[in-house]
């Protein structure tokens, strides 16, 4: 529940620094891993604003601070898992509400809406959010929230959060960005006129595949005091040691941000160029539908690639199995290369149907592009697709 002070930066300063002062007891420059449950009070009531882990930790504190700044947020809540966060924010909703969402959102997005939250009577309609004009159609009275992923999980379209913000802002509609794949170093949806943005920091901010946590980020006070209290009664909050290796994952974020979208890039390029690829999706690509609006609202592209192979699934398979730098499994975000089967994997729990006009074929695959040398890389791309 941290609320960030300000002091001005940029990104990769702020990465390193905000939300975090050498520890005063010792005078440690990392934040301390505090490992406790609870916190001895003076006398009953009066203590120094921590009582008890789940509400408050000064580890978590800084991580939520640290977060905070780079999304330019002036309030940060972390949860156990980026599904945790998604939920916090559907918990602040009531019986009867509707919510639009982005037709392509990650697979765990739609199973908790669809398969959680609907069964305590929250209507949704997922939706092409590339047509903002559809959107303002489908919107309700009872409309409260506009769900954004941009770029989406796995088709990568890219939605124009300035213009859906205006839209949202005009209903009295609250818009949500899940900024997972672009982070902010490429993207603050703050900024363009979001007012909240949802993350999986167990991705590109943490960045090194070993801890699992999401995090929401606002300027606003009144959802600030929403979230707080579902942060707090739910309790799905992330432990401290989980706190600490986000932050640390955060301390490189711009520098792996960088060589990510490098190697995506050359990555892209040499797959658009090899026979046995049928379409490549990514949005540094003139090709990309929304290339110009990626050119005009991220700071880069980002390091997911999306491409269709020219083959049945029993030959994907095979190929997906020939890789070695790029490891078969899910998730995202970390160093290392990894590469999945949306069908399959992330996007089994989407209907069939619903995958297939979304464009989630069998021969679709997703590439998480690590920071390998990335001519190592698209040697493992020519040596598997043969």
């Amino acid at each position: 529940m941290a609320e960030y002070g300000g002091g001005g930066g940029r990104i990769g300063t702020l990465a390193i620094h905000a939300g975090q002062e050498p520890d005063p007891s010792t005078g440690a420059i990392m934040t301390p891993v505090f490992q406790t449950s609870t916190y001895v009070q003076a006398k009953p009531g009066e203590h120094r604003g921590f009582e008890y882990s789940r509400t408050r930790n000064p580890t978590r504190d800084a991580l939520e601070a640290n977060l905070a700044a780079l999304e330019g947020a002036r309030f940060g809540l972390c949860f156990g898992s980026g599904c945790a966060a998604a939920s916090a924010v559907m918990h602040c909703l009531s019986a009867g509400d509707h919510v639009l969402v982005a037709a392509d959102v990650y697979g765990g997005t739609f199973r908790v809406f669809d398969k959680v939250f609907s069964r305590g009577g929250i209507r949704f309609d997922f939706l092409d959010f590339t047509d903002p004009a559809a959107v303002e159609a489908a919107l309700r009275p009872e409309t409260k929230v506009l769900w954004l992923e941009t770029p989406s999980n796995p088709m990568l379209m890219v939605l124009d959060i300035p213009r859906l913000a205006a839209l949202g802002r005009k209903r009295g509609i609250a818009v949500v960005v899940d900024n997972t794949f672009a982070t902010p170093c490429l993207q603050r949806p703050l900024d363009l006129g979001a007012d909240l943005v949802v993350h999986s920091t167990t991705k590109y901010l943490g960045g090194h595949s070993d801890v699992v946590g999401g995090a929401i980020l606002t300027r606003d006070p009144e959802w600030h005091r929403r979230l707080a209290f579902v942060q707090n009664a739910v309790g799905a909050v992330p432990g401290p040691w989980d706190c600490f290796l986000a932050l640390r994952g955060t301390k490189t974020l711009h520098l792996r941000m960088e060589r990510h979208c490098s190697n995506a890039m050359a990555v892209a390029r040499r797959l658009e160029e090899h026979p046995r690829i049928a379409k490549v999706i990514y949005p540094g690509l003139e090709s990309h539908p929304q290339h110009a609006l990626a050119k005009a609202q991220m700071r880069g592209f980002g390091g997911m690639i999306t491409c269709v192979v020219d083959a049945p699934l029993e030959e994907v398979r095979t190929i997906l199995g020939r890789f070695r730098l790029f490891s078969l499994a899910e998730s995202l975000g970390g160093v290392e290369s990894l590469i999945e089967h949306p069908a399959i994997m992330t996007h089994a729990s989407v209907p069939r149907e619903n995958r297939e006009k979304l464009g989630i074929l069998d021969g679709l695959i997703r590439l998480s592009v690590g920071v390998e040398d990335v001519e190592d890389l698209i040697a493992d791309v020519e040596r598997a697709l043969g």
